[in-house]
C-alpha cells in the first residue's frame, strides 16, 4: 500500500499534528490526494513555542485545518511524577484529547506520524496507539525518515530538514517530579543557546544544575563560547556542566 491508496480508503480523518518533519508531511500528502483532514496540535507545558509556531506556519501555507488544543499534562499523576513509562501516559492523555475532538468535528479516523524509521521498543508511546486505534499511514506506507525527508524537500516543504525534537520533559530524569518552572527554565536556556548558534544540543538537568550535551561538531564552537554559553546558562541554572558523551544527532 502507498499513501495514494491509504487517502483513497481513508477520505477523511483528523491528524495528531506536532508540526515536525513526519506530521508535515503526512498533512500535505492527505490534501494532496484530495482527502477530508483536520489536523490538531496539543499544546502543553511540554512543547515549546516554536513547535506550535512550526504547525501554525505550515498549516497556513499547506491552507490546511488546524485546532489547536491546550492539554495540562502535569495534572495527571502518572506524567507529573516521571515514571519511566511516562511517555505512554502523556501520549495516550494526548491522543484521548484529540480523539475526543475529532468526534465532535466528525472525524472517526485518527492517525499519526509515526514512520518505519520508529522503532516501536524504543518508542513506550506506541503502546497508547495501538491501545486507541490510531493509524499511522507513514508506517504502514514502509516510509522511512530519510524518504520522508526527500518527498518533503521535493514538496517544497520548510520541515523537510527539521532536526528531530523530544519534548522538554526528557531533559528531566526519569523519577524526579516534572513542575512548570523546571520545563520552562529548559525552555528559555535552550532557546537563549540556539540564539547563540549551537544545533542539535540538549540542556538536561542534573542535580539541580545544567548538563550541557552537543553533538561532537558542537565542541569546538562550545569551547570557543565557554564564558559566554556559561554566563547565559547560570541565568536559569546554579552550575553548568558539559558532558564529554558527545550527543548523537
Amino acid at each position: 500500500m502507498n499513501l495514494q491508496d491509504f487517502f483513497s480508503e481513508t477520505p477523511r480523518l483528523a491528524i495528531a499534528f506536532s508540526g515536525g518533519t513526519d506530521s508535515a508531511y503526512l498533512l500535505y500528502a492527505a490534501l494532496q490526494y484530495g482527502a477530508d483532514v483536520q489536523a490538531y496540535y496539543i499544546r502543553s507545558a511540554f512543547q515549546p513555542q516554536f513547535e506550535q509556531d512550526d504547525a501554525l506556519r505550515l498549516a497556513g501555507e499547506l491552507g490546511a485545518k488546524l485546532r489547536i488544543l491546550p492539554v495540562d499534562v502535569l495534572s495527571c499523576a502518572a506524567v507529573a511524577s516521571n515514571p519511566p513509562d511516562r511517555c505512554y501516559h502523556c501520549k495516550r492523555l494526548m491522543l484521548q484529547t484529540i480523539l475526543h475532538a475529532a468526534a465532535a468535528d466528525g472525524y472517526s479516523v485518527l492517525a499519526d506520524g509515526t514512520n518505519a524509521s520508529d522503532a516501536a521498543s524504543a518508542r513506550p508511546g506506541m503502546r497508547a496507539l495501538a491501545e486507541l486505534s490510531v493509524r499511522s499511514p507513514l508506517r504502514e506506507c514502509g516510509l522511512t525518515k530519510a524518504e520522508i525527508r526527500r518527498l518533503s524537500q521535493a514538496a517544497g516543504l520548510f520541515t523537510w530538514d527539521k532536526p528531530a525534537y523530544a519534548c522538554l520533559a526528557t531533559r528531566i530524569s526519569s523519577g524526579e517530579a516534572l513542575t512548570t518552572e523546571k520545563l520552562r527554565r529548559t525552555e528559555d536556556a535552550e532557546r537563549a543557546l540556539s540564539s547563540a548558534g549551537l544545533t542539535g544540543f540538549r540542556v538536561r538537568l542534573f542535580a539541580g544544575a545544567a548538563r550541557l550535551q552537543v553533538p561532537a561538531a558542537q565542541l569546538p564552537l562550545v569551547l570557543e563560547q565557554r564564558e559566554a554559553l556559561v554566563r547565559t546558562l547560570k541565568k536559569y541554572y546554579p552550575a553548568v556542566l558539559l558532558d564529554l558523551e558527545v550527543r548523537e544527532p
